[in-house]
Order: C-alpha cells, then structure tokens, then sequence
C-alpha cells in the first residue's frame, strides 16, 4: 500500500468522479483508475461502486475513507514537523480569486504580495484559480482551496469560515448620455425601485456584487431585467456606454465613467455595497506555508475600514 493509492482513493471519494480527480491530482485517468484498482487488490475489497451513473463508496470505502485521510494527514505533519527545525516552507498553497476582482487592482496589489511570498519562500508552490465565489465557498469547506478572496453576498460569513474585507464600496449605476436616468441632470443618485423594469448589466450569479442585487430587489418586491452578464466590471461598464442597459457595478475607478463616456449614480434606497473579503476556514489553514501565507495577506491587504469576522 503506497501513500500515492491512498490519496487518490480519497481525491476520487470526494470527486465522485475519476475524470475530475485526475484533473484535480494533474494526472492521467487512467493512471489514478489503475492505482486504485491496486489498492482495492492489496486490500481485498472494492471500495468504489462503479454500476452507476456516479461513482459511490462501498460499504467497506466508506470505513476505509477515513483512515486514509488521517494517514495523509499523518504524512504531512511529519513532513511539517521535520520542515520546522530547518525554518523551511515547502508544500502547496491554494488561493482563489473571485471572477472580474483583478479590476479591483487599484485597491490592492495581490500580485506584489504574492510575488514577495514566492521571493521569500520558493519551496512552496501557490495555485491561484478563478472562480464564482458561491463555488469557492464550497471549495473552502471541502478542504481544496486554503485561503480565498470572494465577493460577500451576506452580512455575516458561513458557519466555519472567517473574512476580513479588504474593498467595501457603493454599487452604482452606470449610464450612457441621454439615459432617461439622467433626469434631473444633476442628480447623483438614484433608488432601487428605478431599476425595476430597466434592462441591467451584471456580474453573474454566484458572484457577491450579484447576490447583493438579486437580495435586494426580492425584498423590494421585483425580479431584475438582466439583459447581459460577464465577469468583468469594465467590461459591463462598455455593454452601458453603447446603450445596452444600466450597469450595476462597483465604483468605477478615477476617470473611468468619464473614459467610457458614462455618468455614474449611487443606487440608494436601499444603499447596495460590493465588499471582497479574503476568506479561510475558521480553524485555520491546513498547512504552515498556508498559514504564513494568510497572515502576509492580512498585514499586506488590509485596508483602514476592514474588519475580520467569523
């Protein structure tokens, strides 16, 4: 019985799949099916049932399952504890990042964070992925990602995890010239109820800016007109200059409207916010080079406003 068996055995039980475990391992399919196969041999007992449409543990794969997580667990902290007298960090870090937040680059610089780290510690590889936040949530939980920066559609974070914002800023509506919107012309403003049955440009559902606006129309009593959805801020804010519809996005960074020839009003009543946070599992990382990694961040890309909650 190798390590390797066991820790494809418990990729596989979580994927349900072999496909996307081998994806997930950055292996061949093949390869992981035939070193399951042995483990099942050595072990004298199939451990996945493979009749259906998804793959399930058997009633032995299900007792055996978490053994073989507390063996790689074992493993690693072996490897941890020999890697601590020599003050060395080694291993994988995995992050995500919410779809359409490197727009937010004016307001932090994870790439210079995370260059600095990899200066710093070159032993440990950082896996960054792009994600909704809805998925990455989800992926936190289930242990495969360690630390994440998401859109927060709620006030308080999920049971289990821990956020400290690091962008809190007012939702706007972006408008071409001439958009009935602009009416006065100077208003800097404009409430919720005015968007009910206008054609709105969005960030996609499982993002945190589109679940503050989906929330808020339901209590306001209306589903929203969403006429074009896509990851990036910038880019909704093009789809609203060309006159597709009303942009509902963060604060535009300085000179941007003006760029894209567009006017800008806070939407109020009730006032919408788009908060990213950095989010990690409340117990803690599951490995040192994550652990360093999340307090760099946290001194790194904490900003004046931010609060930690969990």
């Amino acid at each position: 019985m190798e390590i390797r068996q066991l820790r494809y055995f418990v990729t596989v039980a979580e994927e349900a799949n072999f496909t996307r475990a081998a994806a997930r391992l950055h292996l061949a399919q093949p390869g992981v099916s035939a070193q399951v196969r042995q483990l099942e041999k050595e072990l004298g007992h199939p451990l996945l049932d493979r009749s259906g449409r998804s793959m399930t543990l058997t009633e032995v794969g299900e007792a055996v399952l978490p053994y073989a997580r507390a063996a790689l667990s074992a493993v690693e902290a072996v490897r941890q504890t020999a890697d601590e007298f020599t003050g060395l960090l080694r291993g994988k870090v995995t992050l995500g990042l919410v779809s359409g937040a490197a727009a937010a680059a004016h307001e932090f610089d994870l790439a210079a964070v995370l260059a600095g780290f990899h200066e710093d510690h070159p032993q440990v590889e950082i896996a960054l992925t792009e994600n909704t936040s809805d998925q990455m949530l989800t992926a936190l939980h289930r242990g495969e990602l360690d630390l994440a920066v998401i859109g927060l559609a709620d006030e308080e974070p999920r049971p289990g995890l821990s956020v400290q914002v690091l962008v809190d800023e007012p939702l706007v509506a972006a408008v071409a010239p001439g958009d009935p919107a602009l009416t006065p012309p100077n208003r800097t403003s404009i409430p919720l109820a005015e968007l009910r049955d206008r054609p709105l440009i969005s960030l996609p559902r499982g993002t945190g800016i589109r679940g503050v606006l989906d929330r808020a129309c339901a209590q306001a009593g209306f589903q929203p007109r969403i006429a074009f959805e896509a990851a990036a801020p910038l880019f909704l804010a093009q789809l609203a200059a060309r006159g597709l519809g009303v942009a509902v996005v963060p604060a535009l960074p300085a000179g941007a409207a003006s760029a894209f020839g567009l006017r800008t009003l806070e939407i109020t009543e009730p006032g919408l916010r788009g908060r990213l946070a950095l989010t990690w599992r409340t117990d803690g990382p599951s490995s040192p080079a994550a652990t360093a990694l999340l307090d760099l961040l946290r001194q790194r890309l904490l900003r004046p406003h931010a609060a930690q909650t969990s």
